[in-house]
């Protein structure tokens, strides 16, 4: 099994950065492909951002394109999402989650088999 535990979100103000860090352990997820989901209170989990672990592909929703970077650290067995530039309506519960392969397409939650307990991101205006 692979755990995972995000950390790094806190009340921010708007245009200010945050660095979210996603820790795996129990394997190492180095040829896992990464996620990012996050949530807002009364709305549906969406898509966020992933990296491939083969190609290092990255993907993104287009409300964070251009603010929002996914990297890993494959010697930290971590994954980050920093973000940039951020606005009130970023506010949510952001969750990483992980996957040896894709089993849908890298933007639905059904892709993945592992996930985190999620970390509170709350931008004020």
């Amino acid at each position: 099994q692979v755990q995972l535990v995000e950390s790094g979100g806190e009340l921010v103000q708007a245009g200010g950065s945050l660095r979210l860090s996603c820790a795996a352990s129990g394997r190492t997820v180095s040829m896992y492909h990464m996620g990012w989901f996050r949530q807002a209170p009364g709305k549906e989990r969406e898509f966020v951002a992933a990296i491939r672990w083969d190609s290092g592909n990255t993907y993104y929703t287009d409300s964070v394109k251009g603010r929002f970077t996914i990297s890993r650290d494959n010697a930290k067995n971590t994954v980050y999402l920093e973000m940039n530039s951020l606005k009130p309506e970023d506010t949510a519960v952001y969750y990483c989650a992980a996957t040896p392969r894709y089993y849908s397409d890298f933007d639905t939650q059904r892709s993945y088999n592992y996930w985190g307990q999620g970390t509170q991101v709350t931008v004020s205006s």
